[in-house]
């Protein structure tokens, strides 16, 4: 636990002082301290900080008085206060405590987390700065809970085994965001009930081991460690009391620096109590002395004179009253009231106070414990090693406080230490069992009062080597045993050629008394060497030499099973053979009884300690043969053999033959090389290349086992050669000679659809269609084959290539049946035939004519007149039919209409069509005694003639009733309709009045009183108007008397209307940097004109704006717009019947906050509320 450091803050100066120890069960059972309560403080007479009119009535300002260690009630304080009066987070804050010296307290914060988005971040200090969360751990806890349901964090502060250094103050902050809050608290650790430390009244606030688990405990290793035990000097006694009452406040800390005061705090408190100028008091003519001081075991006397005898007086100790006892005796001396307190006690160091009437003064009693004196000096011993040693001293208090050092350092005892402890009233005993010379030192006890020191020295016996280690020599994989025996029973160091030997599975150290063995089960040759045993503190060495031998061996294992070592010709061989023995054996390789040397020739040989090799330079076919291997030692022999067999690569192969061509393929064959290197065939690479190009390139990857081989995907009718490679186990040969050039062709495919054009009783005629595939080579022509019925001679029946796709074949017997084929002739070859699927009968076949008439012709066929007709009917019939054409069951004048015919189809073509040509036409198509007739209606038609008469049937207001008759030409078609014009006698000009009527009468209305008027009228057909109009021969008047017909008024529809908003303006967010358009629409005619309004202020020119107007929708377009561009638009309609206003807000939010709450599909006026509240809290930003 830290030393508490100075703070800054406002403390409170009079803590209530420890129970007494007669009332242990105010305490808490589970070892935590209950919180100091302030009624207690009340009865308890102190006077804290929380009560200005008693610092008001002791004459002093404690916030200028006790500047050092303290901060006034200041800026820190100020600080302070604003903290906690914000009070936003904080729901229950930790509050002081009082806690026994070995016990537990716990202190609580908790935090409301209703408004927090995520866990708030606390921290814990002690004094000012000290941030408690590097400390945690066996003194100190911190923890931290989360009750979801009432959505409160609980975090706790748990002292473990409190010490006196573990007082002072602790500050608790917590932080979310901008938001702070912290809270201070005291806590005060009491000493435990019963105890009675050996400390005068200033070391009771020296401490020793700040920031440790023991600080706070009494420490003398600080005066002895590392240095020799020197006795302290006599100083004369200093009242520190003293010092610090009539001291400055300036000079505190020089004072508790100069006398080793480290709970400068501590003291201030008290002195603070101490110091407080009471003013005169009414009940009082002598009050208390601030302090007293008295030894353990000790008298002291309380006395105050009252101004009236007759006051009753009482006196408290920590706030209880004190009853007259054998301790406490009372005494009245005329004014002087008087209190002894008799064999004073640790427990009797607190604070009293003395009550007359309404009024008390009060006084610290400070109880100092006498120093302990060593009475008994501690002896120098001597030891031998193994044996118990026990140091003794004897001190002048029973069970008194004694360390004990080994040259200077603190010697702790525990369960596995070789030191303890015993002590017997006011003997001290230290004992070591098994004293070694580590033990040697020198040993020292240390009272308050007093030390003592003796050196110890631990020495060997005398050891005698009852059976030496002796040298042996053991074959590999026995046992090696070495075994000695010493007169002592200690433990000793086994070395092997000076180094170190560790247990292992393969080597046993065994100590049994004073025996000691090394024990190798299975001897290896690195087990070979120097052991020497060396007893342990004795400068005696044991030797012995282990000499392990082994019979040579050849190890074969790496070779074939017939130990058969194959190298390529022209290689070099190393032939490396692992050896074995111990000592080496020395190796002889021969062949054919001729021993190989070493030496620097081709053949020979290289001896190693653990290998023996054969080197053959650039091996040739005559190395080839069996090779021995002879080893010996001291411990044997050894022999073995090894084949030698020398290969090369195979001599290439003859030149290949290609025995058949395709059209992207061949077949090639070759044969086997003459020499195959020593070593069989494995296969065979391919190779070809373009005739002219010299870059050959590879067909197969996988070896061909076979020496025939089909390469394909050659273009055909390029010339190509090919060649071969062998290969066997060692290589690849070289290439054979190219085979003879080659160009891959293929014949066409067969010729397709062989079909039967006319048969006669002699001839046979064939049409069939070219090939689908022809290929490079191209088609040259066709042959056609034919055979009679019962036979398989094929006759040729062309003597040349045919080179037209039919052919008639003549001289046939007629009634006979022949099979028909056909081939395609290229410079590859024929190709496979095409068959015709069934015989064919020679004779002449009579088909009945039938006429084809096309879909368009089945209906009449219309034209124009000067356009051209040109018809074709296709026919079936055979023998060649003939064929007839009439009109109207006339002949066709061939001058006028032309007729072309042929096999299959017959032609009608007129260049310019005239109505003469209109008319039935039959077409009569005959074979033999077959006929079939079909009929074709053709008409010519033209514009029509003009209506025969026109006249004015009646006359009438406005209006004119007329009427004509049909005219005498319709043009071939029929009439579809009339177009009527009228024209003022004065102008002549005409104007039509009625189109495409289809009456013959009609009346004009409308006509101007006071005018004369002509009428004609136009036929109309599919062709268009006629050319002419036939007049009215009168003329019309309008006469202006007479009954005058007056046409209804009608009045016109208002389509005016003022503009108005059919859709408003909404209030709109948007994100800075991203384009915001505001929309409205609105109606009125005229059309209103729209004006874009930015707080009263007219847009106009900026760039940044943008205004659209489409089909009564208005459009503001703000681009990438700022928190500038926020506030109130306006848009403004206007035309001559009013004008509308109608406005919204804009508010553009800046930041990622604010985008990518909108992203997550926050609603907007949720996030404006959060970054309020946000903005709200933190107004600088």
């Amino acid at each position: 636990m830290p030393e508490p450091t100075k703070k800054e803050e406002n403390e409170v100066l009079a803590p209530a002082p420890a129970p007494p120890p007669e009332e242990p069960n105010k305490e808490k059972e589970a070892g935590t301290v209950p919180v100091k309560e302030p009624n207690k403080e009340k009865e308890a007479g102190t006077a804290p900080a929380k009560e200005p009119n008693k610092e008001k009535e002791a004459g002093t300002s404690p916030g200028k008085e006790w500047s050092i260690g303290e901060s006034p009630a200041g800026e820190e304080q100020d600080k302070q206060n604003a903290n906690s009066q914000l009070s936003i987070l904080f729901v229950e804050k930790p509050q002081g405590g009082t806690v026994k010296v070995g016990e537990n307290i716990t202190f609580i914060a908790k935090v409301k987390a209703e408004d927090l988005l995520r866990k708030p971040t606390v921290k814990w200090f002690k004094g000012k700065w000290m941030d408690l969360a590097s400390k945690a751990g066996k003194h100190l806890q911190l923890k931290e809970t989360f009750e979801r349901h009432s959505r409160v964090y609980t975090f706790e502060m748990q002292i473990i085994k409190a010490k006196e250094n573990y007082a002072g103050n602790y500050r608790c902050e917590v932080s979310y965001k901008d938001k702070f809050d912290s809270c201070s608290f005291d806590l005060e650790v009491l000493e435990s009930t019963g105890t009675t430390p050996n400390i005068d009244i200033r070391s009771a606030f020296k401490r020793s081991g700040e920031g440790q688990d023991d600080a706070g405990e009494l420490d003398f290793s600080g005066l002895l460690k590392r240095r020799e035990v020197k006795p302290q000097e006599e100083q004369p006694e200093v009242d520190v009391w003293e010092l610090l009452k009539n001291a400055k406040p300036s000079e505190y800390e020089k004072i508790a620096f100069q006398y080793g005061i480290t709970d400068l705090r501590g003291m201030l408190r008290r002195l603070k109590r101490m110091r407080r100028v009471e003013k005169k008091s009414a009940a009082f003519a002598r009050i208390l002395d601030p302090a007293y001081q008295v030894d353990k075991g000790g008298r002291v006397r309380f006395v105050v004179e009252l101004a009236d005898p007759k006051l009753e007086v009482k006196w408290y100790k920590n706030g209880q009253e004190i009853r007259p006892s054998t301790k406490y005796i009372f005494e009245h001396k005329g004014c002087e009231r008087i209190m002894f307190i008799n064999n004073c006690v640790l427990t009797d160091d607190s604070e009293y106070y003395v009550t007359a009437g309404d009024e008390k003064c009060s006084t610290e009693l400070f109880v100092r414990e006498p120093p302990v004196m060593v009475t008994k000096q501690l002896e120098d011993t001597k030891a031998y090693c193994g044996e118990r040693v026990e140091l003794e001293c004897e001190v002048s208090e029973d069970d008194a406080n004694v360390k004990w050092f080994k040259n200077g350092e603190e010697i702790i005892p525990g369960p596995k230490s070789r030191y303890h402890i015993r002590v017997e009233g006011k003997k001290h005993i230290l004992i070591i069992d098994g004293a070694t010379k580590a033990d040697s030192a020198e040993y020292s006890v240390m009272t308050t009062g007093g030390q003592s020191s003796a050196k110890l020295s631990v020495d060997l016996k005398p050891l005698k080597i009852l059976t030496p280690l002796t040298d042996q020599t053991v074959n590999l994989g026995k046992e090696i045993c070495l075994k000695c025996e010493v007169s002592e029973n200690i433990t000793g160091k086994w070395t092997k050629n000076g180094l170190p030997v560790q247990e292992t599975d393969h080597l046993k150290i065994v100590h049994k008394g004073r025996i000691h063995k090394l024990v190798i089960a299975n001897a290896l040759v690195e087990d070979e060497g120097d052991y020497v045993f060396t007893p342990d503190a004795y400068s005696v060495t044991l030797p012995a030499k282990v000499h392990v031998v082994d019979p040579p061996k050849i190890n074969l294992d790496g070779l074939d099973a017939d130990n058969t070592v194959t190298v390529i010709a022209g290689n070099k061989l190393r032939l490396e053979i692992p050896i074995s023995g111990e000592p080496p054996p020395k190796a002889l390789w021969s062949r054919a009884d001729k021993a190989i040397m070493e030496g620097s020739g081709r053949i020979r040989s290289e001896n190693y300690p653990d290998s023996t090799t054969l080197v053959i330079d650039i091996a040739e076919k005559d190395d080839s043969g069996v090779y021995n291997i002879n080893l010996k030692n001291e411990a044997g022999e050894a022999h073995a053999s090894i084949k030698i067999k020398v290969v090369d690569i195979p001599d290439p192969p003859v030149a290949p033959n290609v025995t058949d061509v395709g059209d992207d393929w061949c077949i090639m064959t070759w044969d086997p090389p003459l020499y195959d290197g020593g070593s069989p065939i494995l296969g065979y690479f391919i190779e070809r290349k373009k005739k002219q190009s010299s870059r050959w390139m590879r067909l197969n990857f996988d070896l061909c086992k076979e020496t025939i081989f089909e390469p394909k995907k050659m273009i055909e009718g390029v010339a190509y050669e090919v060649r071969i490679f062998a290969v066997n186990a060692v290589g690849i040969s070289k290439p054979s000679m190219p085979s003879k050039p080659f160009v891959p062709l293929a014949v066409t495919s067969p010729p397709t659809l062989l079909t039967v054009d006319s048969v006669t009783d002699t001839t046979v005629t064939m049409k069939w269609r070219p090939p689908d595939q022809i290929g490079a080579a191209g088609l040259d022509g066709y042959v056609l084959e034919y055979c009679f019925e019962g036979t398989d001679d094929w006759i040729v029946a062309n003597t040349e290539l045919i080179e037209k796709t039919k052919f008639t074949i003549t001289g046939l017997p007629t009634d006979s049946r022949i099979y028909v084929r056909v081939k395609a002739v290229n410079a590859a070859g024929a190709s496979e035939p095409k068959y015709y699927s069934q015989p064919i009968l020679v004779k002449e076949i009579i088909e009945a004519p039938k006429i084809r008439i096309p879909r368009h012709l089945k209906q009449t066929y219309i034209r124009r007149v000067g356009e051209a007709i040109n018809l074709v009917i296709p026919f079936q019939g055979k023998p060649r039919p003939e064929l007839i054409w009439t009109k109207d069951g006339a002949p066709i004048d061939k001058n006028q209409i032309n007729i072309r015919n042929s096999e299959t189809d017959t032609i009608v073509f007129i260049r310019k069509a005239e109505r003469s040509h209109s008319g039935k036409y039959d077409l009569q198509v005959k074979v033999e005694k077959f006929v079939e007739t079909a009929s074709i209606d053709i008409r010519v038609i033209d514009r029509p003639g003009p209506p025969q008469l026109v006249k004015i049937e009646d006359v009438w207001g406005e209006n004119v009733a007329l009427s004509w008759t049909p005219p005498r030409d319709d043009g071939n078609t029929a009439i579809t309709g009339y177009t009527i014009q009228k024209a003022d006698k004065k102008s002549m000009e005409w104007f039509t009045v009625i189109e495409h009527y289809h009456r013959t009468s009609a009346t004009i209305t409308e006509l101007v009183i006071g005018n004369e008027y002509y009428f004609r009228v136009f036929a109309e057909n599919m062709c268009g108007l006629s050319e002419d109009a036939t007049m009215t021969k009168e003329s019309a008047v309008i006469a202006k008397d007479g009954k005058i017909y007056k046409n209804p008024v009608y009045e016109d529809f208002d389509f005016t209307e003022a503009p108005m908003f059919t859709q408003p303006l909404v209030n709109t967010y948007a994100v800075a940097g991203y384009n915001a358009t505001l929309n409205c629409s609105v109606r009125g005619n005229p059309k209103p004109k729209i004006t874009w309004m930015k707080n009263k202020v007219v847009i106009k020119d900026d760039p940044r704006y943008r205004m659209f107007s489409n089909q009564g929708v208005c459009t503001l377009e703000i681009r990438k717009p700022s928190p500038y561009d926020g506030g109130t638009y306006c848009c403004k309609a206007v035309n001559d019947l009013g004008t509308v206003e109608i406005e919204c807000k804009l508010e553009v939010k800046g930041g990622l906050s604010f985008c990518r709450l909108l992203l997550q599909g926050v609603p907007p006026n949720i996030i404006d509320s959060y970054l309020r509240d946000l903005h709200s809290s933190n107004p600088e930003e």
